[in-house]
């Protein structure tokens, strides 16, 4: 895994951490852990230190989040339980409409995958939302299935573009948790 933290700018085959920053717990910390074995890059717009004081930081920050949003090659969306999350909202439902229209990465099942923590407030508007764009889209309800969906999907296209299983594919082999139905 290369990792990549706002504000920094890097160009390689990539996904980005979409999801609760503030009032929420650092989930970001455990998927990079999880996503580690593999040789991508992970864009993680929570920064370890925020600067506060900066009247410009917050500004720096969307633009970071608008750039590589719209540069990445898959999305992983996290809803916490803690926090409503607006702007993930609204991104979700921008990029499930460009999947939905695009359908470039058909038989791969979208270049996103969405969790939300099952206790989340607004679980059920993102499970109907979702669907309604994107029919066949799960919505996962921990993050460890989340982050085993997106390794499975990031396998895919890369044997579509190149032969044999992603690199580091086989350490998550063991990985056995069901998969929640919708």
């Amino acid at each position: 895994m290369i990792y990549v933290e706002a504000p920094e700018y890097k160009d390689y085959p990539s996904v980005f951490l979409a999801g609760g920053i503030t009032g929420c717990p650092d989930w970001q910390e455990e998927v990079v852990k999880f996503l580690e074995p593999l040789p991508i890059i992970v864009y993680n717009p929570r920064r370890e230190d925020f600067p506060i004081d900066d009247p410009m930081a917050a500004d720096v920050q969307i633009e970071w989040e608008y750039r590589y949003l719209n540069k990445v090659d898959f999305r992983l969306f996290w809803f916490p339980k803690e926090t409503i999350c607006p702007i993930v909202l609204y991104e979700l439902g921008k990029y499930a409409n460009v999947a939905n229209r695009c359908r470039a990465d058909e038989g791969t099942g979208g270049n996103f995958v969405v969790g939300t923590h099952r206790d989340y407030q607004r679980r059920q508007d993102v499970v109907i939302q979702t669907g309604l764009v994107y029919p066949s889209k799960n919505i996962f309800r921990d993050l460890a299935n989340t982050v085993y969906a997106l390794v499975l999907e990031l396998n895919k296209r890369w044997q579509i573009l190149h032969e044999g299983p992603l690199e580091g594919y086989n350490y998550f082999a063991p990985y056995n948790e069901a998969f929640p139905e919708e």
